[in-house]
């Protein structure tokens, strides 16, 4: 199992599913965990994820190799992740590690790792794209500041092609959503499986704390579509909620905020930053709201709202990926005026409130669960 990053702490969406599909692997296979990492390495990432492994390694990329390769990336039509991640010492490293275990199958995260293992087609292998990235960085365009447009749009074009040619090394192809496979640009797109994300609800459940905050958003706090997201719900439907109910809070919770974010927070606003159990955010909260503008895949976040039976709001773009059934298990705002309108419905609205947040648990206990999402890639590898 080839990992970008090390899955530990899970505050990113890949860590996440990247961990819990380890789990669920290692109850029937013996794993070898590697991992690329660039940064300093989280003191309790090993003991976290050695139970789930037969061996882990974890191959440390060089600072001043990941700044060189980017330059001489503008000269290769390889999508500038692909330059960050890869590094010659490290496709070294990790080769002497397959030809020591031999591996029956080999499962990739991510395109940037796609590379590592090209020369390795003729092992079994799964290559999880996971999110239709091109779009994803393309729907970024109109949102980021002129300097960065053009990269944005030329990083988009080169992942586009990527994603395409790269599907011819692996034998299985996975991603989260169907509304993400549509957007892979290749011929055969239908033969992508969908994996979708779970939740762990042995931890995330319902908990009954005192209500301290009326909304909640969180998430990695760095991530360009989440600041997006924050900042439309702080500065444009906030206020119209004030105009009615001026008492209503706000939380902004989650790892590595950035000043734009940090800026947000005022004697409504609430940015605490990292925070120990996110579920304190959930169970402290009585509405959760996600108006994603932005970005693909599947929002993790609802999941975890759902799942601990809060009331939950998002937009049509987060919807498709869920597929949760609006005005019954979920509400979708279009633009700040209606996701006001549906805090203020629901915080007036006790019995609402409740049978919003009913149906919605009941739906992601249905369709979310790690084990029985994961049986469909451990049924991949098994066929190899």
């Amino acid at each position: 199992m080839l990992l970008s990053r090390v899955p530990y702490p899970l505050e990113k969406g890949d860590k996440l599913r990247a961990f819990n599909q380890l789990k669920e692997l290692s109850k029937s296979h013996d794993v070898v965990l590697v991992c690329l990492n660039a940064n300093r390495l989280h003191s309790k990432a090993k003991e976290a994820l050695e139970p789930y492994c037969s061996s882990l390694h974890i191959i440390q990329l060089n600072r001043l190799l990941i700044y060189w390769n980017l330059f001489l990336g503008l000269w290769n039509k390889k999508p500038f992740q692909v330059h960050y991640f890869y590094q010659k010492r490290a496709q070294k490293q990790l080769s002497q590690i397959i030809e020591h275990e031999l591996p029956a199958h080999i499962y990739v995260q991510l395109l940037r790792t796609a590379e590592y293992v090209k020369a390795y087609s003729f092992i079994p292998n799964t290559l999880d794209y996971m999110d239709a990235f091109s779009t994803g960085v393309a729907r970024r365009v109109q949102h980021s500041i002129p300097g960065l447009k053009q990269l944005f749009l030329e990083e988009a074009d080169r992942l586009k092609v990527y994603e395409s040619s790269i599907f011819k090394y692996f034998t299985n192809k996975t991603i989260i959503s169907e509304q993400d496979r549509d957007l892979i640009d290749h011929p055969d797109k239908e033969e992508i499986h969908i994996i979708r994300n779970g939740v762990d609800f042995d931890f995330f459940h319902p908990i009954e704390k005192k209500k301290k905050y009326d909304l909640l958003f969180c998430g990695n706090m760095a991530y360009p579509p989440n600041v997006k997201a924050a900042q439309f719900l702080a500065n444009e439907i906030l206020p119209i909620i004030h105009k009615t109910r001026p008492e209503t809070t706000l939380l902004i919770a989650g790892a590595t905020p950035v000043h734009a974010v940090k800026q947000l927070a005022n004697k409504h606003v609430y940015v605490p930053g990292w925070m120990e159990d996110i579920r304190d955010a959930y169970a402290e909260s009585r509405i959760f709201i996600a108006p994603m503008q932005i970005g693909t895949g599947l929002q993790n976040k609802l999941l975890e709202s759902m799942a601990m039976k809060l009331p939950s709001i998002t937009s049509p773009l987060a919807n498709r990926a869920l597929n949760a059934t609006p005005e019954t298990e979920i509400l979708i705002g279009e633009n700040a005026q209606e996701y006001a309108s549906h805090c203020l419905d629901l915080l007036n609205n006790t019995p609402k409130m409740n049978q919003l947040a009913n149906a919605g648990n009941k739906y992601v206990n249905q369709y979310f669960s790690w084990a029985s999402n994961s049986s469909k890639l451990l049924e991949l590898i098994q066929q190899d």
